[in-house]
């Protein structure tokens, strides 16, 4: 479901005992997104507002945030104006998506203040503004100037004005809606274009609750106003403030904000790490086409030194039959004495007898010198490629703190540009490491990049330790840290190493498994390369919902690099 007017209504409801809190501190983690410490219930609350254009939404969060060292200039605005500031009154104009916060503060010189707190939630023009008691604009999060907006402006000194909206009905201030509906339109728009703050899907559960529309309406206004709802996040991954026929239940909740919390915190990692990598996936998809390329014309060269034989004998025939060839002829008929089989060779007439038999010889030395060089092209050639594909996979799968490890790595195998960093000292660098307990309490290591695949195969592990990859497949290194697991955690480790793998997704998996005795990088070979024997393979599934159930025992570990 859609963060709409009608939850913004129940969000508010369920935020209104922050009113007559005090807003103790205020920071900004990031371009998105502000957290206001509020004290209220004898505890201090985070009540985040987010303009991101995805994920745009308020409540209260439990998630840790770092925060900037440099506080951006709208921050340091908000914290003159609001920070120590008591929240008067929060509430929603309207039935739209426009929160507002009424804050009562005192100045510089201890004279009493009222400010104005604005949150936009609209997509990809949310926005967070604050304004005086008269409605003047002291600053915003997103500034519109008339050049890039004709219909408002968001500029200091200029009077706020809500965003151009249609005119449509407030759904709690009116008892019927049948006689202002447009029928000329099909009924699911004409409602959604009446009432105020409906999202599609609150239209259909609407329109399924009765034949008649003013009934149907009633009855489903009175569900919002008096049930408290079960808020809950069903299989598709749409989340509910109240019950709805169609969903799959799989989560519920005791608030919107534990829910939101729950529903957005993979969510919003995910994008930041999607769009501080974004460079680097358009870069190694093009490295990736161009290797593809390279791989084609080796094999197409490789197929071309197939006629070295040819050559070798071409050559050996005109040498054996030099006495009745003349300088002139075009061609040599003759038998091969290696198998009695007429041939024909063809002859430049300008060149002699021995000037041909030179040429084959030197069409054989070539080829056969291509022929090793592309062998051993190719293979390096299908490492790069393996490399690059296990680079992507580990992309989908790592976290903030392992993006500059990547392009540490990168910039080392000469695949990025390296960047110039201050210098640290290496002995206080440290590698996070992420351990999942097994069904049976047992620990599990799982590399999210070749560094730390490395570090648990060649350096965390024992001997006799197994160790799981994903068979023939680009995939992370996992370690069983335990010399005697239980059948239970083997198969975890090896639903692990499929999940974090590039097959993830696929109904069967072979994984491959064995000591880490039988582990080894061979010389001269790429990070997080390995070679293995003794191995056994099994074929797994790994279904998400119980590689959730893994991550909910995840600990990860800061290590010396």
């Amino acid at each position: 479901m859609a963060f709409d007017g009608l939850f913004t209504h129940q969000i508010i409801k369920e935020l209104s005992f922050l009113e007559t809190a005090r807003i103790n501190k205020i920071t900004q983690p990031d371009q998105y997104t502000v957290i206001l410490t509020i004290r209220a219930n004898r505890k201090n609350q985070k009540l985040m507002l987010s303009i991101h254009p995805n994920f745009a939404r308020m409540h209260i969060t439990n998630n840790q945030f770092d925060n900037p060292f440099e506080p951006p200039m709208f921050l340091r605005v908000l914290r003159k104006h609001i920070e120590g500031g008591i929240i008067e009154h929060i509430n929603q104009i309207g039935n739209d998506r426009i929160v507002h916060f009424i804050i009562n503060n005192t100045d510089e010189i201890g004279d009493r203040i009222k400010r104005h707190l604005y949150l936009e939630i609209m997509g990809k023009h949310s926005n967070i503004i604050l304004t005086d008691e008269n409605n003047k604009i002291l600053d915003s999060f997103k500034h519109l100037t008339p050049n890039t907006n004709s219909a408002r402006t968001l500029m200091p000194g200029f009077n706020y004005e809500f965003p151009p909206t249609e005119k449509k009905s407030n759904p709690f201030e009116v008892d019927s809606i049948q006689d202002a509906l447009d029928m000329s339109i099909p009924i699911h728009k004409a409602v959604l274009k009446h009432l105020e703050g409906f999202s599609p899907l609150a239209v259909k559960e609407l329109l399924s609750m009765d034949s008649d529309i003013d009934r149907a309406f009633n009855q489903f206004m009175q569900l919002i106003k008096s049930n408290p709802a079960t808020f809950k996040v069903d299989g598709r991954e749409d989340f509910y403030f109240r019950p709805v026929a169609h969903s799959t239940e799989i989560k519920t909740y005791d608030n919107l904000s534990t829910m939101l919390d729950d529903y957005y915190k993979d969510r919003a990692v995910r994008e930041r790490v999607r769009n501080q990598t974004n460079d680097l996936s358009r870069h190694l998809n093009s490295l990736l086409q161009k290797n593809e390329k390279k791989l084609a014309k080796l094999v197409d060269e490789l197929e071309q030194t197939k006629r070295m034989d040819e050559m070798n004998l071409f050559g050996e025939l005109i040498t054996s039959n030099m006495y009745q060839l003349k300088q002139g002829m075009d061609e040599l008929k003759t038998v091969n004495y290696y198998n009695e089989e007429t041939v024909t060779i063809p002859l430049n007439p300008r060149k002699s007898p021995a000037e041909n038999a030179q040429y084959y010889y030197k069409q054989y030395n070539r080829l056969k010198t291509r022929k090793a060089h592309a062998a051993e092209q190719i293979k390096a050639t299908q490492d790069e490629i393996a490399y690059i594909e296990t680079i992507q996979m580990q992309l989908d799968h790592i976290s903030l703190d392992d993006i500059d490890d990547i392009r540490t790595e990168l910039a080392e195998q000469n695949l990025i540009k390296k960047k110039h960093k201050s210098k640290q000292s290496k002995k206080n660098k440290q590698l996070s490491i992420g351990y999942y307990l097994s069904r049976d309490g047992q620990e599990i290591v799982v590399g999210r990049n070749n560094l730390q695949n490395e570090y648990i195969t060649h350096k965390l592990s024992r001997n006799n330790y197994l160790w799981f990859h994903t068979k023939d497949i680009p995939g992370s290194h996992v370690v069983i840290m335990d010399s005697n697991p239980s059948d239970g955690t083997i198969e975890d480790a090896a639903i692990l190493a499929g999940h974090f793998s590039k097959a993830h997704g696929s109904s069967k998996i072979p994984v491959d498994y064995t000591e880490i005795k039988h582990v080894h990088k061979p010389s001269g070979a790429k990070p997080g390369f390995v070679t293995y024997t003794d191995q056994i393979t099994v074929m797994i599934t790994p279904e998400d919902d119980y590689v959730a159930q893994l991550r909910n025992n995840y600990l990860n570990k800061k290590v010396p690099e």
